[in-house]
């Protein structure tokens, strides 16, 4: 049996040497500025006990509570988890705290895709670690339904701070809808999520993010994906809603043969929203493959997209693609993309491309009866086609509903 006190110690060590450390990327904040611990309040007991502005709110982040065609939800409020049930056998839900006190074994995972000491969030994360999501799929389980979990933010002022886990065991499949967001658009807060995933040998995981942050909200994920031989890894990320400031940048790592990852993004800076949005995926075992596909609209906003992808043997295959449209004054894209090939006979390539809606498409589509705005929602929701990711259709359907739903505000 691990000494859990000795692993705990070692960990906070080492988090303390990092507390200062600044990141590699993103613009670096000042975790001072805002509170710890929420001021006292009550929070709902139940999803029966949201309000119907927070149920509305949930719903946008792709958040169903009538748990309508889900496997099962995680909601954690603040500091608070308000409710973590699975509705199928073989599916685990439980907060992280509850996990890593129940599984010994659990530790053997706990910090091991993302470094403790990474950079100054990491380290806050370990020494105030306030619950985040265990989820678990059982060897050969497939989920009948997606399973859903959120984050949801809602003292003013305050660093929500979670550790969430990922388990897809050996020839399971899982969905996970998993959305962030605001009490409110009027509050200031922070939010760091260290993320975990595992993927064992022949499972699935297809795991997309909706954030519904708020202008006014700070957001710093930590991620770290951990691929065995033949499993399946695609992330979708779906940045819609105004937001302060997002920096994340996962690592995947291919680390068994025939193991595969696709990272999709679609991005939309609002005025004053600042998007450094990446992902990094190594393909260490032959037989890999890898994509990284991002769309990237900027109005008024800055999106700084990276991508980077290393072949450390082959045969492997690796794809890395941005496109931005650019729409209006002081509105900035960068794209990054780099490849780094450490093998003969590896297989990598890279594109990106950034322009601006053309006038003659409007022109074309007014021609035809359309407005000029309902012209120019046409191009932009032809832009952000949720088709390039390949989802099963109850997935298509939920990303579909966030685009819909940011519509009015984006144009």
């Amino acid at each position: 049996m691990p000494d859990l006190s000795k692993i705990k110690q070692e960990l906070d060590q080492k988090a303390k040497l990092a507390r200062d450390k600044l990141a590699v990327y993103g613009q670096d904040i000042d975790l001072g500025q805002f509170k710890k611990i929420p001021e006292k309040r009550e929070y709902p007991s139940g999803l029966e006990k949201l309000t119907p502005l927070q149920s509305e709110t949930l719903l946008k982040a792709g958040v169903d509570l009538k748990e309508k065609e889900r496997s099962g939800t995680y909601l954690q409020m603040d500091h608070d988890v308000i409710h973590a049930q699975s509705r199928q056998d073989g599916l685990e839900v439980l907060s992280t705290t509850q996990a890593l006190k129940k599984y010994d074994w659990l530790w053997d995972y706990y910090w091991k895709a993302v470094s403790v000491d990474a950079d100054k969030y990491t380290a806050y994360s370990q020494l105030n670690p306030y619950h985040g999501y265990f989820i678990r799929a059982n060897e050969g389980v497939k989920a009948t339904f997606p399973l859903q979990a959120c984050l949801f933010l809602q003292t003013a002022g305050l660093v929500q701070s979670v550790h969430n886990i990922i388990i897809v065991e050996e020839g399971a499949e899982l969905q996970i809808i998993t959305g962030c967001a605001t009490e409110s658009y009027g509050i200031k807060g922070m939010h760091i999520g260290i993320s975990e995933f595992y993927v064992k040998k022949n499972a699935l995981l297809t795991f997309t993010m909706i954030h519904n942050w708020a202008e006014d909200i700070i957001v710093r994920p930590r991620s770290g994906i951990i691929v065995e031989e033949n499993g399946t890894y695609l992330s979708n990320y779906i940045a819609l809603a105004p937001v302060k400031n997002i920096q994340m940048y996962p690592k995947t790592v291919l680390k068994g043969k025939g193991a595969v990852a696709r990272n999709n993004s679609i991005l939309y800076a609002h005025k004053g929203s600042h998007l450094d949005i990446g992902a990094r995926v190594d393909l260490r075992a032959e037989g890999t493959r890898a994509e990284i596909i991002a769309r990237a609209i900027s109005n008024q906003g800055t999106i700084i997209n990276r991508g980077y992808l290393r072949g450390e043997t082959a045969p492997i295959k690796a794809h890395l693609e941005c496109r931005g449209l650019i729409m209006g004054e002081n509105s900035v894209i960068y794209a990054i993309p780099e490849l780094e090939g450490m093998r003969e006979g590896v297989d990598m390539s890279h594109e990106a491309a950034v322009g601006k809606i053309a006038k003659e498409e409007i022109e074309y589509l007014m021609a035809r009866g359309l407005s000029a705005s309902q012209a120019q929602s046409a191009i932009v929701r032809g832009f952000l086609d949720v088709s390039i990711m390949g989802l099963p259709g109850v997935l298509e359907k939920e990303i579909d509903k966030a685009i819909t739903s940011c519509e009015k505000e984006m144009l």
